[in-house]
């Protein structure tokens, strides 16, 4: 691919976050909303005439067959990533997989190394991880405005009614894999060292997933992080990184529109805010073009390898809830 072309995507899933994806896409001047794939081809077609998109498949296949195709957005239901995501790969198409990544570890390794063995792009659409305000509260932490960074507290809470994206175990239900994964991102975007220590709890729904839950982590650089996300309470959704000599303060940690500093005693010093945004999912789009333009097989900001560490660290959390799900 070069700088003179558009990425032309196609869309895996006709939901809300499909949606999402194509007002992305449809403001964008560098990429295109190309093509849809649904069930059904009813579906495809109304999505299609909608969002003003090009191609309408009644299958996954028949996108995943399309030469056209550069790009494959996963917007399926986590617990429906791995067979579409293998059969892209297969066909050697470069993929962009809704977050969460898959519904287990498992499922993410044989993916990923699927994808290094065919030496086939892949990328997590983790948003967050691509935003602006990643490099703008990196900047202020390692400026030292403030100071040494010793707390993080992060919460991510929605009330969500009894929606079977949350509530079944065969869509991969609970808050940690919708919510409770952008509080973990919170953290390992700004603070990778290893963790040495985490204990947890979670309260669960009559259905044995995780409604809402609680996370502690000690880091081997000394920071102490504390994250709460659930699907059952309105939450503040707001992120603190605490210093020696003052905090930051980040408004949302599942799309950062402001960065607050505050000096000793908590005197305010400034607010920060990003760059006005179309939805905020078009800097994944746009990484991953220009990681093909690169010729990279992953993006860099959200490598790969990151993927793996927090589905394996979603896993071991579940199993201490005993929360289960049919592909585990």
């Amino acid at each position: 691919m070069t700088n003179d072309l558009k990425l032309r995507v196609g869309i895996i899933g006709a939901g809300w976050i499909a949606e999402k994806a194509a007002i992305t896409l449809n403001g964008l001047t560098t990429c295109e909303c190309y093509a849809i794939a649904s069930r059904s081809q009813e579906k495809a077609d109304a999505f299609a005439a909608k969002w003003h998109v090009p191609k309408a498949y009644g299958s996954y296949a028949q996108l995943i067959a399309d030469p056209d195709v550069d790009l494959i957005y996963v917007g399926t239901p986590h617990s429906h990533h791995y067979d579409v995501t293998r059969d892209a790969l297969m066909a050697g198409k470069p993929c962009l997989v809704e977050k969460a990544f898959m519904a287990n570890y498992r499922q993410a390794k044989e993916i990923i190394d699927l994808a290094r063995k065919r030496k086939v792009f892949l990328a997590e659409a983790i948003w967050t991880r691509y935003q602006p305000a990643v490099t703008i509260v990196r900047q202020l932490i390692s400026s030292g405005r403030i100071g040494t960074p010793r707390l993080l507290t992060a919460t991510l809470g929605y009330s969500m009614g009894e929606k079977p994206r949350i509530m079944r175990p065969d869509l991969c239900g609970g808050a940690l894999l919708d919510l409770g994964v952008y509080a973990i991102n919170f953290v390992r975007m700004f603070f990778p060292a290893d963790i040495i220590d985490i204990r947890s709890a979670c309260v669960k729904s009559q259905t044995g997933m995780d409604l809402t839950n609680a996370i502690t982590m000690l880091l081997s650089d000394g920071m102490l992080c504390n994250l709460q996300s659930s699907a059952a309470c309105v939450g503040d959704n707001i992120g603190v990184i605490a210093g020696t000599d003052g905090n930051l303060i980040i408004d949302n940690i599942n799309n950062p529109q402001k960065i607050t500093v505050n000096t000793h005693d908590r005197e305010f010093v400034e607010d920060i805010h990003v760059p006005q945004q179309i939805t905020g999912y078009e800097y994944e789009f746009l990484a991953c073009r220009q990681a093909l333009i690169d010729g990279l097989l992953e993006p860099k900001e959200m490598p790969l390898d990151e993927t793996l560490n927090i589905m394996l660290l979603m896993d071991g959390l579940r199993q201490k809830w005993d929360v289960h799900y049919p592909m585990d």
